[in-house]
């Protein structure tokens, strides 16, 4: 197993806590990962064991034995091929098929975005400790599309800041039924779980959170339109409970659509992240990704019939 020294001076290293300074030196690593290596006894500081909010001292030395990615529990990498757009030393951008998991959660361990992603890009696996290593936001399962992936520290630490900040772009198609009441408009409606239904997001919520999409219709057929959808925040199931909740659900979707018309069947939810656009987390240069309509979702709208 890799092991790493540091020699504490005055000028370096001097009164931090012992997983301050390794989170320090080692950017690629994320803190917590350090503080589960100290409680393993696997960083000494002269030689002997010490918490991970020890104060060091000028002329201590650290040592750290490191994990192999191997060893670090919860996840193994899948040989699940990517359509990756673009990747550098800080980001990956790739473009998501319908059906792939993002990561690793209740009833579901293996064949997921993550698991690929550190098949791919190993390095991804040592920002974090959990089970989400890189994921700076996410994709429902059904929804297919671009998506940004942290492989830094630094990089997803200013990524979750842009999401947070709200200054990453985000355009989707989506494929509603009827017709919307104006070309442009928007839906605030907070969102949070369902009362009763605790697997479903709702606005009738006893734990409400601000929402905001803009939406612009892009094309209209004889009972469904095609929108470009602009979801301002981030809150799970986001468009398609607004969309719902505006008496216009997404066409295909199972859990907040209604059966417009029992004779119409889907391949699956008709929503795709199409344009994804901040800055870049390294240089601040302005990025833009566009995924176009994958296969399935374009023989859907060529099979559709535009009013007279």
């Amino acid at each position: 197993m890799p092991k790493s020294e540091f020699l504490v001076s005055e000028e370096s290293g001097a009164g931090e806590r012992l997983d301050v300074f390794l989170a320090r030196r080692m950017p690629e690593h994320a803190r917590a990962e350090f503080q589960r290596l100290v409680d393993k006894g696997r960083v000494k500081v002269g030689g002997a064991l010490k918490k991970s909010s020890h104060k060091l001292r000028t002329g201590e030395r650290v040592e750290v034995e490191l994990e192999a990615a191997a060893e670090l529990p919860g996840l193994r990498p899948e040989q699940i091929p990517l359509n990756i757009l673009f990747a550098d030393p800080d980001i990956v951008v790739l473009d998501k098929p319908s059906g792939l998991v993002v990561h690793p959660g209740a009833g579901v361990r293996s064949g997921t975005l993550v698991n690929a992603l550190i098949h791919h890009f190993p390095d991804i696996r040592r920002l974090s400790e959990d089970e989400r290593p890189g994921i700076v936001h996410r994709l429902d399962k059904e929804t297919s599309g671009v998506m940004v992936v942290a492989r830094s520290r630094r990089a997803a630490e200013e990524l979750k800041r842009q999401f947070k900040d709200r200054e990453v772009r985000k355009v989707y198609l989506a494929l509603v039924w009827g017709r919307m009441p104006s070309p442009t408009g928007r839906f605030d409606w907070s969102i949070g779980r369902h009362p009763k239904h605790g697997q479903q997001m709702s606005i009738r919520t006893k734990t409400p959170r601000s929402a905001l999409t803009e939406y612009q219709v892009r094309q209209e057929y004889r009972d469904l339109s095609l929108l470009e959808v602009r979801p301002h925040t981030g809150r799970t199931h986001q468009i398609r409970v607004h969309l719902s909740a505006a008496g216009h659900p997404l066409a295909g979707d199972g859990r907040y659509g209604s059966v417009r018309n029992p004779k119409r069947r889907f391949p699956r939810l008709f929503l795709h992240a199409h344009r994804l656009s901040f800055r870049h987390p390294a240089t601040g240069a302005p990025l833009e990704f566009v995924s176009p309509l994958p296969p399935d979702l374009a023989a859907v709208l060529a099979s559709l019939e535009t009013p007279e």
